[in-house]
């Protein structure tokens, strides 16, 4: 396999342009690899030798053992841990509009209080069992239309918050926050009934198994 029993030879180029990326942006990574010991690289006149570092072969394993039992229906549920913060008070708004609410208590069995938790994840295993739910179906908030505003479809998942809540994670297709950022949404005002402020730290248990 090339880059583990050999070096690949290969270009930032040639690279940025098979992941969609910026030579720029795809020198960064490889700087950023090797910078965290995954990957050695040796700069050559046509390009650069690569190849992963035991720790790298490590790292890879373990993301392929994730993607396993997540296509083989292995993974019951994924923890994001992260600290709260006051988002731009939008969540309010968009859970409160009749469109999603209606299929909110349908789909997910609860009314829901108007407004979202914000949580900032701020671990590895957290960030990366975020870019797992990605791949999971989870449960489809149809889009809608209201007085000529369009509202897009949202992801959920049903989710325990901090073993002591049940409620349900909202991805929505569009959002102002980053793949850092994930909402909670619960038929009770999380932070009076968990007692939470900005700065605590939250554990939410998201159900991926229907």
């Amino acid at each position: 396999m090339g880059g583990v029993k050999h070096p690949i030879i290969i270009t930032s180029s040639a690279l940025g342009q098979a992941q969609g990326l910026s030579q720029q942006t795809a020198s960064r990574r490889l700087i950023e690899l090797e910078r965290r010991g995954l990957i050695k690289r040796e700069m050559l006149r046509k390009g650069q030798a690569v190849m992963l570092t035991e720790d790298g072969l490590k790292a890879l394993g373990a993301v392929y053992f994730e993607l396993k039992q997540v296509f083989e229906g292995e993974i019951a549920s994924l923890t994001l841990v992260g600290e709260i913060f006051t988002g731009m008070g939008e969540g309010a708004y968009y859970v409160s509009r009749e469109g999603y609410r209606r299929q909110f208590i349908s789909k997910l069995g609860f009314n829901p209080y108007p407004g979202t938790l914000n949580i900032k994840l701020s671990d590895a295993q957290s960030l990366r069992n975020r870019a797992l739910l990605e791949l999971f179906k989870g449960i489809e908030i149809e889009g809608f239309s209201d007085s000529g505003r369009t509202f897009g479809p949202v992801k959920c998942f049903k989710a325990t918050i901090d073993g002591r809540v049940e409620g349900a994670l909202v991805m929505a297709r569009r959002s102002h926050y980053g793949r850092d950022v994930v909402e909670l949404i619960a038929p009770v005002d999380l932070r009076k009934t968990l007692g939470l402020k900005d700065g605590d730290v939250v554990k939410a248990e998201i159900h991926v198994a229907h």
